[in-house]
């Protein structure tokens, strides 16, 4: 969260110079369960201001914002002025949960009545209807938090200053349990008193084998888990092991959830590991090709959105164009019918950075050379054959490393975005960049 303490250092030195001044409007963007409430509530505590939460999340009525006028009966201020009320204070720090789960309906649009709260050039003189006078809201800490960023109106987001949380790394996720998640389920489950403790295997363990998320949510309940065992083996049997080990874990938590195995090798030709961005976080998934005897035609399975089939025609038309520098017979493509397949079909999928991974499952298919073992990759093409940047680097990278591959290969427009991630989470992985098509498939298939 470097680029976050930044910004909060730096708004504060602003405020030590100047000693007042309009207060920003800051937006986290990030998977759920990863602290952005948390976070805002911190930094109320670290410039010792009042904090006070408001959750958005369904608000369909526009009054709920600016308050009703006093002809109706019922009529109360808006939840701004409601809060500052509350809390008594005309600084705080003011957390706007959920922001992008806004709804609109014949009552109006929040979002749109959000505008005048949010705009720094006009929330000095806020109108509420119930006060029917001007309140200046811009002393105010507002902090947006939001899951999904599309799903903001372009005006409001327009406003905001928008700081993106991604998924945290197994290292920082050990650190996160051993400072603040297991000293706060000792305490909810009354062991404060008994000396134990989980050592960093016994948690690498938890964290890889039983939950698959960008945040700590899932983490903080298989701890709960582990502690309410600890609790009734308390009460029954009057002792409690002082350390738990993998073997205790397994016993506790059953067997594990999830097996990294599968990720690490494409066994038969036809079979790419893709990255994808899904909002709790980073995700594998495989794109399988099987060829049949037929006429050319293109079938996608999967559940597949527009996006991802038009990438899929791309890469086929691609390859066709491109036949003889890649050595695939031509006729090939008018006696095969190809079939891609993107399995857990239950899961909607789309977007635009499976490009690349489409391209080399059809090529693995048609050359029948096998992909490249704990290989995955992540970007766009075009039908000139360049390979064009993505977005969620950091999040599809976490997910490569929790799955054990070791090799990436990506845009070469993408390599300031891994730069931003700290080397220690992502060692042992190895990254190419690439500028076209014909480079991805020299270094995918073996």
């Amino acid at each position: 969260m470097q680029k976050i303490k930044e910004r909060i250092l730096e708004y504060l030195a602003v405020l030590k110079l100047k000693g007042d001044m309009k207060s920003p409007i800051l937006c986290f963007i990030g998977p759920p369960g990863i602290g952005k409430t948390s976070l805002g509530k911190s930094i109320a505590a670290a410039i010792n201001r009042k904090y006070v939460r408001v959750s958005l999340g369904g608000v369909h009525d526009e009054s709920e914002i600016r308050g009703h006028r006093k002809t109706y009966i019922g009529a109360m201020p808006g939840r701004i002025l409601q809060s500052i009320r509350k809390i008594k204070s005309s600084n705080p720090v003011m957390i706007l949960d959920e922001i992008d789960k806004v709804g609109s309906d014949h009552r109006g649009d929040p979002s749109s009545a959000l505008l005048e709260v949010l705009d720094p050039e006009q929330n000095n003189s806020f109108y509420d209807n119930y006060l029917e006078l001007e309140y200046d809201l811009s002393k105010v800490l507002f902090i947006a938090t939001a899951n999904n960023l599309s799903n903001i109106q372009p005006a409001l987001r327009d406003r905001l200053e928008i700081i993106d949380l991604s998924g945290y790394a197994v290292e920082e996720k050990i650190e996160i349990a051993k400072r603040h998640l297991i000293p706060k389920q000792i305490d909810m489950h009354g062991l404060s008193n008994n000396n134990f403790k989980l050592n960093d295997a016994a948690l690498k363990k938890i964290i890889e084998d039983y939950t698959r998320e960008s945040g700590v949510r899932e983490l903080d309940r298989q701890l709960a888990s582990i502690m309410r065992r600890q609790a009734k083996d308390l009460v029954t049997n009057g002792k409690i092991k002082t350390t738990i080990t993998n073997i205790d874990v397994e016993k506790i938590l059953g067997k594990p959830k999830y097996s990294n195995e599968i990720y690490k090798t494409a066994n038969m030709a036809g079979v790419a590991v893709g990255l994808a961005w899904t909002y709790v976080g980073g995700d594998i998934l495989f794109i399988e090709t099987q060829l049949s005897e037929g006429k050319g035609e293109l079938k996608l399975t999967g559940n597949l959105g527009n996006v991802m089939k038009e990438s899929a025609i791309t890469a086929l038309t691609y390859l066709q164009a491109n036949a003889k520098k890649l050595n695939i017979e031509s006729d090939l493509f008018i006696k095969k019918n190809v079939h891609i397949h993107i399995p857990e079909g239950a899961v909607p999928k789309d977007g635009p950075s499976a490009g690349i991974t489409m391209f080399s499952a059809m090529a693995s298919a048609f050359t029948g050379r096998k992909m490249k073992p704990y290989l995955a990759m992540t970007g766009e093409i075009t039908l000139r054959g360049q390979v064009l940047p993505v977005g969620g680097i950091k999040e599809k990278v976490l997910a490569a490393r929790r799955s054990g591959l070791k090799e990436i290969i990506m845009c070469w427009q993408n390599e300031k975005d891994v730069e931003e991630i700290n080397p220690d989470y992502i060692k042992g992985i190895k990254f190419h960049y690439v500028k076209n098509m014909l480079q991805v498939f020299d270094l995918a298939l073996v």
